[in-house]
């Protein structure tokens, strides 16, 4: 998932996570942009900082922290829970990825460069995960804060279905 859009198709308009693309295009231009932002804002992508968010380019699913680890020792970094989670909380701090509350796990994020309340679609047959942005949904929760006096910090919207690859394969 990444912030370049797919080229004009059948599924242009689609959340990045459904639409077919250049996969390899999008992880290095992702991992790229990822580095510049770094550079320019003085942040420090350490290696293992940037192989996570390789790998969850490159999965283009929700990862969990243990796949992730796992993933993480088969490319030579640390066994050790702490690399793995430090990296996310990098990641998901800063923007580069998003965590997915009903899975327990975490996407790159589709925009990185752009301020934005993002809304998760998830499939519930195999956990493909969709970023869209959520602009309605989020006027909506802070019109109804402010209504009682709270102010949020922070929203997740996640809906739960069928992506395009299973719904053939779902149950009628």
């Amino acid at each position: 998932m990444t912030s370049n859009q797919p080229s004009q198709s059948a599924d242009a308009g689609k959340p990045l996570g459904f639409a077919k693309h250049d996969h390899t295009q999008c992880v290095s231009t992702a991992v790229a942009a990822a580095e510049a932002r770094c550079a320019r804002d003085g942040l420090r992508l350490t290696p293992v900082r940037k192989k996570v968010l390789e790998l969850l380019l490159q999965e283009h699913r929700a990862l969990g922290a243990y796949a992730l680890l796992d993933l993480l020792k088969d490319a030579g970094f640390g066994s050790q829970p702490p690399v793995a989670y430090r990296a996310l909380d990098f990641l998901t701090e800063h923007g580069f990825a998003h965590k997915i509350e009903r899975l327990n796990a975490f996407v790159a994020c589709s925009h990185p460069d752009e301020h934005h309340s993002p809304a998760f679609m998830v499939c519930r047959l195999c956990d493909a995960v969709a970023e869209a942005h959520a602009i309605p949904a989020k006027s909506m929760i802070n019109d109804a804060a402010k209504a009682v006096g709270f102010k949020v910090e922070r929203t997740v919207v996640e809906a739960e279905g069928i992506c395009p690859d299973c719904v053939d394969k779902a149950p009628a």
